[in-house]
């Protein structure tokens, strides 16, 4: 039996926690879906695995949840206590373990937040602070064999890059070296960079009296700043990113890759060296297939109240009315309980990676984004869910105003969120990068095609002309344009050849990306020593 250690900042499997009225619970992004899923392929496989996170001032209050230990770490220069506690997942699974380590630096934003905002002249100063010292507890926890012994440490993204430095230059952590340790990259454009020194929140500050080799630790653009990332690409013994397109698109400089929006963000130095030293490789993340049953056929009554009242719950949670509701609410009062011609659908964060290019300008000088809308006409209604970016929040919330059939649902759910992706007829996904992607795969397990950018695991996954609509391009402009003329084509094939898009749909439908085969490959290709 493989022991493997989990090393994270989100992990989707802990208990939902309400704190003052609102839930919380382990996931901002992909790498909480990660951690929730891939553990129990690991167990179906003979695995056992552990996964720890910080509490964030939340999860050690579970109902359920047991101290198993203290430990005392030496951290800033003082010693703090830190409480290891185990956490009953939501689904109680053979062989997964759910740990959260809880101090009050974890919960330094407020109970329940996983990331903090700093201000732009102190990027990543609270988070690092916090990382650093959860990867410092739990390198406590492991020499203490509070997980038991460990086959593979398994890192993942810069918050738990720190546990290599330590690994490295600690001389009290030195048992770790004989641990395996992989790190999995979710997204290479977020690094954590902090300064060595001269700030509360630097290497210096966290490890004093630390000796370390500052070129193997520096970021390769700042010289006097540690880069987490890099560290972890320089030091794992093996480096993996969550699909195979993802990891040929890192190697390339961003200086020269497709738009500057991907490649290796700086470090494809690191990337490249990895790779001659087959440390790098491309695993596809997977993807839940329940049981049809349970995907279920909403009505689009169901959708539609399902709608009004997140936009209320979520108007109510704020002390003035935000216009991104308001609108919403104004457009949603206004539907009629017939279903639209054509519904297209679109969830995720708002940010520049996921609509960037819905944003930029075409040949006539307007969005990408209004093109389409025009093109969808009064008969269909693009549905986008998600939050994130103020300005790109403002960006939509001022087109919804322009065009009554964009709907604005600016907040998250669950519930909403599949909905979408079980009652729409086209899936908007043209982000600029995408090191993998889940939106996608559960639009299609619903039936529901995907157009999407033809970059990452959405190359990896959409086959244009099969199960959806891809484009390419070597700019900006081309890209945007390619956007909306796939877009055209899309909505040519709806409604002038229904044959052939349901063929699509029960392509798309299919299609599966199971997480017994990423286990697999992490058995066999991520965890297992060379000539092991």
């Amino acid at each position: 039996m493989t022991n493997v250690l989990m090393v994270a900042a989100e992990n989707d499997a802990l208990p939902v926690v309400t704190i003052s009225g609102r839930e919380i619970n382990g996931k901002v992004g992909g790498i909480g879906d990660v951690i929730r899923d891939v553990p129990r392929a690991l167990a179906a496989r003979g695995c056992h695995v552990v996964v720890v996170t910080p509490a964030y001032g939340a999860f050690a209050n579970s109902p359920g949840c047991t101290l198993r230990t203290q430990v005392d770490v030496i951290f800033s220069g003082t010693t703090e206590r830190v409480d290891l506690c185990e956490v009953p997942g939501r689904e109680e699974v053979d062989n997964v373990r759910h740990f959260v380590l809880d101090h009050p630096q974890f919960a330094t934003c407020g109970a329940g937040r996983i990331y903090c905002d700093d201000p732009p002249q102190r990027p990543f100063a609270t988070d690092a602070t916090k990382f650093a010292l959860f990867c410092t507890a739990v390198a406590e926890c492991v020499v203490g064999n509070s997980f038991g012994d460990l086959d593979v440490i398994h890192l993942h993204d810069w918050h738990a890059a720190f546990l290599l430095i330590l690994r490295r230059y600690r001389p009290a952590y030195r048992k770790l070296k004989a641990v395996r340790c992989v790190y999995t990259i979710h997204n290479l454009s977020v690094q954590g960079v902090r300064p060595f020194a001269g700030d509360d929140s630097s290497l210096k500050s966290w490890f004093p009296g630390l000796r370390y080799d500052a070129k193997r630790l520096r970021d390769p653009r700042w010289p006097d700043c540690i880069n987490p990332a890099a560290v972890a690409i320089r030091l794992a013994d093996a480096v993996h990113t969550v699909s195979p397109s993802y990891a040929e698109e890192i190697l390339q400089p961003s200086a020269v890759a497709r738009c500057g929006f991907y490649g290796g963000e700086g470090l494809e130095t690191e990337l490249r060296a990895a790779q001659r030293q087959d440390r790098l490789l491309g695993i596809l993340n997977g993807c839940e297939y329940p049981p049809p049953a349970q995907v279920g056929e909403p009505e689009w009554v169901d959708l539609l109240t399902l709608m009004r009242g997140s936009i209320l719950r979520w108007a109510g949670n704020d002390t003035h009315l935000a216009s991104a509701h308001f609108l919403a609410h104004l457009r949603l009062a206004a539907l009629k309980n017939k279903r639209p011609a054509i519904l297209v659908t679109g969830v995720g964060r708002i940010t520049a990676q996921k609509l960037g290019l819905l944003r930029q300008p075409v040949r006539d000088g307007r969005s990408a984004l209004e093109n389409i809308l025009d093109m969808l006409g009064d008969k269909g209604i693009f549905l986008l869910l998600g939050s994130g970016d103020p300005d790109y929040e403002q960006f939509i919330t001022a087109t919804a105003a322009r065009y009554t059939n964009l709907i604005f649902l600016n907040g998250y759910s669950d519930p909403l969120a599949h909905t979408l992706y079980a009652h729409g007829d086209l899936f908007l996904m043209p982000s600029s990068f995408e090191p993998c992607g889940i939106s996608q795969m559960l639009a299609m397990r619903a039936g529901q095609p995907c157009l999407v950018h033809a970059v990452g695991g959405l190359k990896d996954t959409v086959e244009d002309g099969v199960t959806g609509f891809s484009f390419s391009g070597d700019s900006l402009t081309e890209q945007a344009e390619l956007l909306v003329d796939t877009f055209k084509r899309a909505l040519t094939m709806y409604r002038k050849r229904p044959a052939q898009w349901r063929s699509m749909r029960q392509q798309a439908s299919t299609m599966r990306f199971n997480w017994d085969i990423t286990a697999a490959d992490y058995l066999h290709r991520l965890y297992e020593r060379p000539g092991g």
